[in-house]
This record gives C-alpha cells, structure tokens and sequence, in this order.
C-alpha cells in the first residue's frame, strides 16, 4: 500500500512539475508580447518624427518664401545684410529644431531598447523559475517515492520476506 502512495505523489509531482513548466512558459510569452509591442511602438515614433520633420520642414520653406516676398514688395534688394540675416538666423533655427526632434527620437529609441531588452530578461527569468519549480516538484516526487521503496522494503523485512 505504501508502494502504492509513493507512486501516486510521484505521479502527483511530475503532474505539477508539468504546470510549472507551462505556467513559466506562459508568462514568458505574455512578457514577450510585450518587446513586439514595443517594437510597434518604435515604429511609431520614427513615423511620426519623419512627419513631424516634413511638416517643419514646409513651414520653414513658406517662411522663408515670406521672408523673401516680403523683401520684394517692400522694394528691398533680395542680397542685402537685413534680408540674409533673417533667411540666415531662419536656417539656423529650423537645423536647431531637427536636430532637437532627432536627439529627443534617440533618446526615446533607447528608451524602448532597454524596457525590450528588461521584458526579454524578464521572460527569460519567468522560464526559469518555472523549470526551477518543476524541478523542485519532481525531485520531492522521487524523495517520496524512493521513501516508499525504503519503507516497503522494511515492512518486507520485518515481515519476514528477505530471510
């Protein structure tokens, strides 16, 4: 009957090692999710920053063109230091802008690099304590079943079956 018990826990272990697995591995993929939709939230971002910079990129363009046009009718040579100044500081400004869109993207990129790479190690570490759990459920199912083996032989013995 003891036999009996420690085949059933046994059983009963690797049943529950078996969950463990699959609970670890569950986990990870819902973590894995994740790094895609960061993926797709990348994507996202270098979408809206190349739109953000097409779209300064024509207001800079028409306020130039005003700058010009309104050199013209006012009767200003087109060459003079006031008019090159301002189409000049324009110029500097608009660069100034894309290269602030363009460090803040960077630093939003990096941003997302590392909270995909933190969810990959986190699914990672959910496969692993979910085998480090199975192998702790298997291995208290072989004690119990090797205690059942040690037992039986004993009642054997004391019944007389090994003499």
């Amino acid at each position: 009957m003891n036999l009996i018990g420690g085949l059933q826990e046994k059983a009963a272990a690797d049943s529950a090692a078996k969950a463990a697995r699959e609970v670890g591995e569950f986990n990870a993929d819902i973590i894995e999710r994740n790094v895609d939709l960061l993926g797709k939230q990348s994507d996202l971002i270098n979408q809206n920053l190349a739109m953000e910079k097409q779209r300064g990129k024509s207001a800079f363009e028409a306020i130039q063109g005003e700058v010009r046009a309104n050199t013209a009718y006012a009767g200003i040579d087109m060459s003079s230091g006031t008019t090159q100044m301002n189409l000049e500081q324009n110029a500097r400004e608009f660069e100034y802008e894309q290269k602030v869109m363009d460090y803040n993207n960077a630093i939003t990129q990096m941003q997302i690099a590392d909270a995909q790479e933190d969810s990959r190690l986190q699914a990672e570490l959910s496969r692993m304590e979910g085998g480090a759990q199975a192998a702790s459920l298997q291995a208290q199912g072989t004690a119990s079943l090797i205690k059942s083996f040690g037992d039986t032989a004993k009642m054997a013995d004391q019944m007389g079956v090994f003499a």
